[in-house]
This record gives structure tokens, C-alpha cells and sequence, in this order.
């Protein structure tokens, strides 16, 4: 294969989008669109619409350490590898998305949640900037969340809620 023909051919194909966003066509080069600082992957969530169904796969198959917060919101933090993990009900995500316990009929319903972590509240807001800029539609502006999380957040077409947060728990007592 010949690589440069390759490289050429991508450049030629993208190049419009490294003038609008200032990134590069080569892979040595990176892809960046946005300058976020993700840290860490602070929760991954299964959504489902019926959490009595998951918990039985979760908790009672799979063992996993899952407990019951409210109206059938089942997590944990001390599952190894995981700061968060979470069986969250698809009435809970619309609520938290659009303010409704209905999920959108002209929505793609989502399959799970994956939320990154960034320094600090503003960075929060400037991540969410910065993705609208380039192009993706936010499903809610940052706010902070009566838990204390500052969260943004997006619905990819393939179903998975994409967060950006930051949740003072999560880096008290952290080190730099």
C-alpha cells in the first residue's frame, strides 16, 4: 500500500476541516477538535427501561456491589476500575436531559451513558462550547445538578448520552 497516496487522499478529503477547526489531517499530527482537559471517565451507566429487569443481570447474575438510590437508580463506586457505574432508568435520563419523565419521540433512545471528567465547573461550560462549535448539538447547557455535578450533555446517533462533568466528590482529597 502506499501511504503517502494515502495520506494525500485523507488530507484532500478533510482538509476543509483543518482550516475550520485548526486541526490537523495527519495522524502524527492529531485530530483534536476541542482543547477539553478530560481527566478521568468519571461514570459509565447502563440506561434501561426497565430497572427491576437490569437489576437481575447486574446485581443478582453478575454480583455486582449495586445499590438502590432512588426510584430504581441502582450504582456503585467500588466496582475496581470504575469511579461509577450505573444502572439509571430511562424515565431518570429523559428527566435529566429534557426535563420530562418522557423520552422524545424523534430521539434515538439511548443505551447507556458515559460521562468525562474535567478540572472544574467552567471547564464544564467551555467544553460545552467548544463541542457546539464544532458542531454537535448539546441536549442541555452546563448547570449544576442538586447533587453538586456540573454536567453537560449529548446524545450521539447511535444512542449513547455523552457527558461532560465535573463532580467536586469525585477530586476531593486527589492529588496533582
Amino acid at each position: 500500500m502506499d501511504w503517502a497516496s494515502v495520506r494525500e487522499d485523507t488530507q484532500s478529503r478533510v482538509g476543509w476541516r483543518a482550516t475550520v477547526f485548526g486541526i490537523s489531517a495527519s495522524p502524527a499530527e492529531g485530530r483534536r477538535l476541542c482543547w477539553m482537559n478530560v481527566l478521568f471517565i468519571a461514570s459509565v451507566a447502563v440506561v434501561t427501561a426497565d430497572p427491576p429487569q437490569s437489576r437481575k443481570l447486574f446485581v443478582d447474575a453478575l454480583g455486582l456491589p449495586l445499590e438502590g438510590e432512588s426510584e430504581g437508580y441502582y450504582s456503585s463506586g467500588s466496582i475496581p476500575g470504575s469511579k461509577h457505574f450505573g444502572v439509571w432508568p430511562l424515565t431518570q435520563a429523559a428527566e435529566a436531559c429534557f426535563g420530562t419523565p418522557e423520552w422524545p419521540a424523534g430521539r434515538v433512545v439511548p443505551q447507556a451513558s458515559i460521562e468525562f471528567e474535567v478540572e472544574d465547573a467552567e471547564a464544564v461550560a467551555r467544553a460545552g462550547g467548544e463541542l457546539q462549535r464544532a458542531g454537535f448539538e448539546l441536549l442541555h447547557p452546563a448547570r449544576t445538578e442538586p447533587w453538586g455535578q456540573t454536567v453537560t450533555r449529548l446524545l450521539t446517533e447511535d444512542g449513547l448520552i455523552v457527558g461532560v462533568s465535573y463532580a467536586p466528590s469525585l477530586h476531593e482529597g486527589a492529588t496533582a
